[in-house]
């Protein structure tokens, strides 16, 4: 099989984001690259779970460490009975799924589809290595799918910036960010990247800034505090992020941060769009809940304190921006309005009842 990450930028090849090899799980640690070039090396899949919750891995990455992850855990247990198997698999998959609490849902089904795998390949009576391979094989194509399903929606994101035009990114969009920009490359549109920050772990300026540059466009960093203002004097033509999840009813979970500079841009009659496709398990707003993490890293950076003794912090990690901000959010069907989220699980529907006749 073709793999969908040829032409991509370092960061996001699928083995220098999780990988699985010889009883170990293999995670290149985003929260300290590009200044170091670190690989985490998990030996059981709690490990993998809490790189995931320490976010040693970040973005679209939790979820193949997640699949990658189910294998090492059927490696861990591949040797006990079928009783213990299913059962040690089965806290794999909610110990995995549950690392991060936004992300809960999509991150069941990719280890249902994991377990899913597993179970088939024991009825079938399949060596030890078959079973390992079988798994592997699942993250593997896991992840070459969306790259490609990405792949379309770099290419219908790209169709929307203007030729030689200026784009302002949040936070670290990981694939799409990099199939945006092959797409561009490939259309000869030499895009202009600004990279808010995105603090306290700085995806934007550390990773996000990585790939663009890696792959040939210029790039500006800012800090989070010079989006509204940079809008502006820039000539910002789109605004644009992925998303952690898009809610039936439109409404756009994403790091922190993006519903300010939606708002901003939105004064600015500069349209926002977004990256990704809705999640039928979060019909609203309602059905989501926001991870808030550890404070103290509220009060440092890069690992330095920056505040006295007994200043109090406050780490909501993601925030909501509401349908009325959303320009269109932009699908491997095409660009939807908020509003049509309905629509597009129909048209995802009709498409797959099509391939499937």
């Amino acid at each position: 099989m073709k793999r969908a990450d040829d032409g991509l930028a370092f960061l996001l090849r699928y083995e220098n984001v999780a990988w699985y090899e010889d009883g170990k799980v293999k995670i290149l640690d985003r929260r300290i690259y590009p200044m170091q070039i670190n690989i985490v090396v998990c030996s059981t899949y709690q490990e993998v779970a809490q790189a995931i919750k320490n976010m040693v891995t970040q973005s679209a990455g939790p979820y193949l460490a997640a699949a990658m992850g189910m294998v090492l855990a059927a490696y861990q247990v591949v040797h006990q009975s079928n009783v213990d198997m299913q059962k040690y698999m089965e806290e794999a998959a909610y110990t995995l799924s549950h690392a991060r609490p936004t992300t809960v849902e999509q991150m069941k089904g990719i280890v249902g589809g994991a377990l899913n795998t597993f179970e088939q390949k024991v009825e079938q009576e399949v060596s030890a290595k078959e079973l390992i391979d079988a798994l592997f094989r699942y993250a593997f194509d896991y992840v070459n799918n969306n790259y490609e399903k990405y792949t379309i929606i770099g290419r219908n994101m790209a169709c929307l910036i203007p030729k030689d035009g200026t784009i302002m990114t949040q936070c670290f969009g990981d694939t799409i960010v990099g199939t945006t920009l092959r797409e561009c490359i490939k259309m000869g549109n030499h895009i202009n990247v600004i990279c808010a920050e995105t603090r306290p772990y700085f995806q934007g300026s550390r990773l996000t800034a990585s790939v663009a540059f890696d792959m040939g466009f210029p790039v500006t960093v800012i800090t989070d505090n010079m989006a509204s203002f940079t809008l502006k004097t820039k000539h910002v033509d789109i605004f644009t992020s992925a998303s952690d999840v898009i809610t039936l009813d439109g409404h756009v979970i994403n790091k922190v941060g993006t519903f300010q500079i939606a708002l901003a841009a939105h004064y600015y009659d500069i349209p926002y769009y977004v990256t990704g496709t809705p999640d039928q398990k979060h019909p609203d707003i309602k059905s989501v809940k926001i991870e808030e993490r550890d404070p103290e890293l509220v009060l440092m950076a890069l690992d330095k304190k920056i505040t006295m003794p007994g200043v109090k912090g406050y780490y909501p990690a993601f925030d909501i921006t509401p349908p009325s901000l959303c320009k269109g959010v932009v699908t491997d069907l095409g660009v939807y309005l908020p509003s049509q989220m309905e629509k597009y699980i129909s048209d995802s529907k009709s498409r797959q009842n099509k391939i499937n006749a």
